[in-house]
C-alpha cells in the first residue's frame, strides 16, 4: 500500500511543485497539502496522513514542524547544514536538503514511516565527523546558553538578537564565542559538540 503523506509549508507555489514532483512515486500517496497554521494533529489525522513533509520556510522556522512531528514521522527541508540541528532539535526525523530529487525523498519519508533516522548525506558527513576531544571546554555563560539554545533552533544571528532583545553584533559576539569555547568551524558543528557535551538536548 501506498505511504500517505502529508506536505505542510508556508509558500502554496513551493507545495505545489513539491506536490508535482511526489505524485509520480507509486510508492506514495498524497493525501494533503497544509498551510503551517493548518497542520494540527487532528487536520492531520483527518486526512490519513501517516507521515509528513515539512518545509519550514525561508529563514527557517520549526514551529510548525514541532507540532506535525509530535503527531507523525516528519521530514524537514533544508537549504544547508546549519538548519540541520534545528530540524531534528525539533523532532524531525528526517533532514533531506531542498534540491534533493523525488527518489531520495520518497526514500527518506519510507524510511522514517519504518522509524528509522534520515539524514540526507551532503548533510550528513559534518554532523556525524567524530569531533576532536574536548579535554575540558571552557564553560558558556548562562547568556551563551541561551543563544546556544536558540542556535539548536535553526535561527540566524538577527532572529536571535531579536529574541533576546540585543543588537545583531551582540548576538554575533555570543555566537563566535560559543564556536571558539567549542573549537567548532560552523553553527552546525557547534550545536551538534553542544550536544556531546550534555549542553544541548537534540
Amino acid at each position: 500500500m501506498p505511504l500517505p503523506v502529508a506536505l505542510v509549508g508556508p509558500d502554496p507555489l513551493s507545495l505545489g511543485g513539491l506536490a508535482a514532483l511526489l505524485a509520480a512515486r507509486p510508492e506514495l500517496s498524497l493525501v494533503a497539502q497544509l498551510a503551517p497554521e493548518q497542520a494540527s494533529p487532528g487536520a492531520l489525522a483527518s486526512a490519513g496522513a501517516a507521515a509528513a513533509v515539512v518545509d519550514p520556510g525561508l529563514p527557517a522556522r520549526f514551529e510548525a514542524l514541532r507540532a506535525v512531528a509530535a503527531a507523525l514521522p516528519a521530514i524537514a527541508l533544508v537549504s544547508s547544514e546549519a538548519e540541520a540541528p534545528g530540524a531534528l532539535a525539533a523532532g524531525a526525523r528526517g533532514v533531506v536538503r531542498r534540491d534533493a530529487g523525488p527518489a531520495r525523498l520518497a526514500a527518506a519519508l519510507l524510511a522514517a514511516a519504518e522509524g528509522l533516522l534520515v539524514l540526507d548525506a551532503p548533510l550528513s558527513d559534518r554532523l556525524l565527523r567524530p569531533p576532536p576531544a574536548l579535554a575540558d571546554p571552557e564553560p558558556l555563560t548562562p547568556r551563551e546558553r541561551e543563544v546556544l539554545a536558540l542556535l539548536g533552533e535553526g535561527l540566524a544571528n538577527k532572529s536571535i538578537a531579536q529574541r533576546l532583545g540585543v543588537s545583531e553584533r551582540t548576538a554575533k559576539f555570543h555566537v563566535e564565542a560559543i564556536l571558539t569555547k567549542l573549537g567548532a568551524e560552523s553553527r552546525a558543528e557547534a550545536i551538534v559538540r553542544a550536544a556531546r557535551q550534555g549542553w544541548l538536548v537534540l
